[in-house]
C-alpha cells in the first residue's frame, strides 16, 4: 500500500491502524477462503477480530480498543453476501464507536472498504466487553458470554511462525499471516443465528498495520 506524508490536514482523514488479527471458522487448516476455494462445508461460519494496538481514523484515536464480526458466509469468500453481527468495545466512546464503524463498514475507502464490500447483511451492531490477546503467539479471543475462542500458530523446524503471504482474499490487506489452529471455539449467539462449538479447526493470527489517508 502506498503511503503519503504525514501532515495534519492528512491524519483528519482515511484511517491510520496497527493492530493484531484472530481468526477463527469452520474450515479445517488451512482455510481453503484464503486461496479463494470453496470452503470445506460449501459454507463457512467465522469469526474475524481485530485489536488496534494503535492508530486514529478520522483523527479520532481509537487505540487500544477492539472490534469482532462473528458471521456466515454462504460460499466462496469472494462471491460476498456475508451476514455478520458486529461487536464493539465496550470501552469505546460514541465517537470512537462511530468511526470504528465507518472504516470497518467500507465508508471512508481504502483497503477497509474492499472487504466490506463482501458484506451482505448486517444483522446486529452491539457493545460488549471484548478481551483480545496474544501471548507467545498463542492467542485468545472472548466477547462476554457470545464468543469464547483460543488458538494458536504452526511452527517450522526453526521454530518461526509458519506465514501465508500474497493470498488472492486477506482480511489483514498487505500484511502477512500466520497460519493456526483454532484449539477451541464456543460461539453462542443464538439470537442472531450464530451457535455452534468446535475443536482443532481453521485459525488465522496476523499482526498488520494498514496507513490509508483517503483520496
Amino acid at each position: 500500500m502506498a503511503t503519503t506524508e504525514t501532515t495534519p490536514a492528512a491524519t483528519s482523514q482515511g484511517y491510520q491502524l496497527e493492530g493484531s488479527l484472530l481468526e477463527v471458522c469452520s474450515c479445517n487448516t488451512l482455510c481453503p477462503c484464503w486461496i479463494g476455494e470453496e470452503p470445506d462445508n460449501g459454507t463457512c461460519d467465522t469469526v474475524i477480530a481485530y485489536n488496534l494496538t494503535s492508530g486514529k481514523i478520522r483523527g479520532v484515536d481509537v487505540s487500544g480498543l477492539s472490534i469482532v464480526n462473528v458471521g456466515h458466509i454462504p460460499g466462496n469468500v469472494l462471491d460476498g453476501n456475508w451476514r455478520i453481527a458486529i461487536f464493539v468495545d465496550d470501552k469505546a466512546s460514541d465517537e470512537q464507536m462511530e468511526a470504528m464503524l465507518d472504516a470497518f463498514g467500507g465508508k471512508l475507502g481504502g483497503p477497509l472498504a474492499d472487504l466490506a464490500g463482501l458484506v451482505g447483511e448486517i444483522v446486529a451492531v452491539e457493545r460488549a466487553p471484548i478481551s483480545h490477546t496474544i501471548v507467545d503467539g498463542a492467542g485468545t479471543l472472548r466477547v462476554g458470554d457470545k464468543v469464547d475462542c483460543a488458538m494458536h500458530p504452526y511452527r517450522g523446524p526453526d521454530g518461526s511462525i509458519t506465514t501465508l503471504n500474497n493470498s488472492v482474499f486477506s482480511t489483514v490487506p498487505g500484511a502477512p499471516a500466520y497460519v493456526a489452529v483454532a484449539d477451541h471455539q464456543r460461539i453462542n449467539v443464538p439470537e442472531h443465528g450464530y451457535q455452534w462449538e468446535l475443536k482443532d479447526k481453521n485459525a488465522i493470527q496476523s499482526d498488520w498495520k494498514i496507513d490509508y489517508h483517503g483520496e
